[in-house]
């Protein structure tokens, strides 16, 4: 898909997913590369925040479905709370994304949209369930890279920014032409096999 992308910078836009478990360098190495002229980065979590903020669709479908326990004292949804209740319960897990993943999908139109109108070439779009989530419409993307790291790493990388992320022990399996990255080494590195891997595709 991407195999003719050096010759054709400029006439199409490529959607690239990156994931990865937590500490394995997803947005370090997206930063990095999103200094590239031509190369632009989003991050799925911080779209699927936006869209519960207070008073959206989407934030009264939440209310609805898991009562005002979930909702801080200024009214904004505590996602502490909300993670709580669904990472404990798998029928309120399937509840909450099939109430926030097509929400999260029009945003992501609207975003790519707008990356083809300012001339992106390639965007880079972070999600830590981009290959295993049976939400995701896989059919958006060129290409998805799975960022795989030792659990020693990704426990260095997590105490170096004082993130308290639990560490996800085993491995999972990837849904067929999913494209695997060995993710150790520098920031640098691993960005520099990323842009590989796109250009390889």
């Amino acid at each position: 898909m991407l195999r003719n992308y050096a010759g054709r910078v400029g006439e199409t836009l490529y959607i690239i997913g990156l994931c990865g478990p937590a500490g394995s360098g997803k947005s370090a190495a997206a930063k990095r590369l999103s200094q590239r002229e031509g190369i632009s980065w989003i991050d799925l979590d911080r779209i699927a925040w936006r869209t519960y903020q207070p008073r959206s669709p989407t934030y009264w479908r939440l209310v609805a479905r898991f009562g005002t326990g979930i909702l801080a004292p200024d009214g904004r949804i505590d996602r502490a709370r909300l993670g709580r209740i669904v990472f404990s319960d798998r029928i309120a897990l399937r509840d909450l994304n099939s109430i926030v993943h097509p929400a999260v999908n029009e945003q992501l139109k609207r975003i790519i949209s707008e990356q083809k109108s300012r001339g992106t070439k390639i965007l880079l779009i972070e999600g830590a369930l981009l290959g295993t989530s049976a939400y995701v419409d896989r059919s958006s993307f060129d290409a998805i890279l799975y960022l795989s790291t030792s659990e020693a790493t990704r426990t260095e990388r997590l105490a170096a920014v004082d993130r308290k992320d639990r560490i996800q022990h085993g491995s999972q399996t990837l849904p067929p032409g999913t494209v695997e990255i060995a993710a150790e080494g520098t920031v640098q590195q691993v960005a520099d096999r990323i842009l590989a891997a796109i250009k390889a595709v």
